[in-house]
């Protein structure tokens, strides 16, 4: 009977444990490839929204449902703090004279917080890999758009010029120069990372592949990008040259260095060769355009933006600054969430950003596996924090990214619960000292004024046993 109630699919049987974790295994498989899909389609903003955005919204719904997500107590005052910043953009809104395009502007900055939370809650969850998932899938959409700029703005494919450059700037697949090379910087890094953790021979891809970016950087013709570069740039090595303890690693990160300059060096020559380059560069590098001087001027317009947030500590409400206000944004990203959102969604975005640059620069110095990985993408981060000074960068989607990655993988390594990044684990597993005690170390280590303790075998948490880069 029971066979006969299975065959007519009344009185079938559970699934058996190795059905349930192939379905499982499937089931994540596909939410893999689904967040590999979305980044990887995230440098395509010819308009707004873009494809990502859809994309993204899906996965905000998607992860926490199956369960490819981690929130420790750290990522949970994260996302606390995203929901305070959410609730000074509404507040903000009641001042608007446009509703309806101020309403937009605050439904896409609160789909952009509620990302961040997500993601950095997926790549806590097992930060190797998803941390590495989300950078090859950066890195692929990072050279499509610089690979459509290059060959847009050398005119090597018919009408490529028209649709990849905007007033002989390269914008590649963006529609903005501005935003354009900044996203190229986090896969920039990561290459570099990438050919310093490889022998001498299998550099050659990733630096190619990483010069690629830099020339659609250069091309972009973006002061603030190239600022950003040489910050990150420059932070990167220095830390990589601190933290490692590899003399291999120096000597090759000291011949790259050598390298990169030599290699900007005839870029910037052979730009200099050409008259429509030349002039182009030289107009940009220049710091005294027409429109940043002037009351009406960028400089201007932010002297006029700090008098109106002493004045209005609830904020003006999104886009009313460039509208009503003076003839263009205020061109500086911290001005601009305190005149959105007010005191309270300006000063929680600035205490992120703090936060994420002093927790970021200690756990720098921290010995974990993902140390390297992890320099890259906070080196990133303060050239873009830094570029923030001079550029509005509240809806750029791979901040926030960026933002995921740093705080994701803080998250798992000071996990309140003890647990321990762990190489290809899945999920962060409890690892317990060999003598079974019952706190981790980093808990005992207050201890009652026992004296130092005697020299025993360190859990994971400290990073005493991860090897050191």
């Amino acid at each position: 009977m029971v066979s006969v109630a299975a065959d007519i699919g009344m009185g079938s049987a559970a699934p058996s444990v190795p059905q349930q974790r192939h379905r499982r295994g499937l089931i994540t498989l596909l939410a893999l490839a689904a967040v590999a899909m979305t980044i990887a389609v995230s440098g395509v903003v010819f308009s707004e929204p873009a494809p990502v955005d859809a994309l993204t919204m899906g996965l905000i719904v998607l992860l926490p449902v199956i369960g490819l997500v981690h929130f420790t107590p750290t990522l949970v005052s994260f996302a606390a703090l995203w929901l305070l910043a959410a609730t000074g953009a509404l507040l903000g809104m009641a001042f608007s004279q446009d509703l309806s395009g101020t309403g937009i502007h605050v439904a896409v900055t609160l789909y952009l917080y509620a990302a961040c939370a997500v993601l950095a809650a997926f790549v806590a969850y097992d930060p190797p890999r998803h941390a590495r998932l989300l950078l090859n899938a950066w890195s692929f959409a990072a050279l499509v758009a610089a690979s459509a700029a290059l060959l847009g703005y050398f005119h090597i494919i018919p009408g490529g010029y028209e649709l990849f450059t905007e007033y002989g700037r390269a914008t590649g697949t963006f529609k903005d120069p501005n935003v354009f090379a900044p996203f190229l910087i986090v896969p920039l890094l990561y290459l570099i990372n990438v050919a310093l953790e490889r022998p001498a021979r299998g550099m050659v891809l990733p630096l190619a592949l990483a010069a690629i970016l830099t020339l659609g950087v250069f091309f972009s013709f973006s002061r603030g990008a190239w600022i950003n570069l040489a910050l990150s740039l420059a932070l990167y090595g220095y830390l990589l040259l601190v933290t490692t303890r590899k003399a291999r690693v120096r000597l090759k990160l000291l011949s790259l260095l050598l390298l990169g300059a030599l290699f900007a060096a005839l870029a910037v020559m052979a730009a200099l060769s050409s008259n429509e380059i030349s002039s182009l560069l030289l107009q940009r590098a220049s710091f005294d355009q027409s429109y940043d001087l002037g009351e009406e001027g960028r400089f201007g317009g932010q002297e006029k933006a700090l008098g109106m947030i002493a004045e209005k500590p609830l904020g003006i409400g999104a886009l009313e600054f460039g509208q009503r206000y003076h003839p263009e944004a205020a061109h500086n990203v911290y001005l601009t969430m305190f005149l959105n959102s007010g005191w309270l969604g300006g000063g929680t975005y600035l205490l992120l950003v703090l936060l994420s640059l002093v927790f970021g620069m200690r756990f720098a110095m921290r010995g974990t596996e993902i140390r390297p990985m992890f320099l890259a993408v906070y080196a990133a981060f303060v050239g873009t924090a830094g570029e923030g000074i001079i550029i509005d960068s509240d809806h750029w989607r791979h901040f926030y990214v960026l933002m995921a990655l740093l705080w994701g993988m803080m998250a798992a390594e000071y996990s309140s619960s003890g647990r321990a990044i762990v190489a290809g684990d899945g999920a962060k597993r409890d690892k317990r000292n060999a003598r079974g005690r019952r706190a981790p170390r980093l808990l005992a280590s207050a201890g009652e004024g026992k004296g130092p303790a005697k020299p025993r075998r360190l859990p994971t948490i400290v990073g005493a046993q991860v090897p050191a880069t």
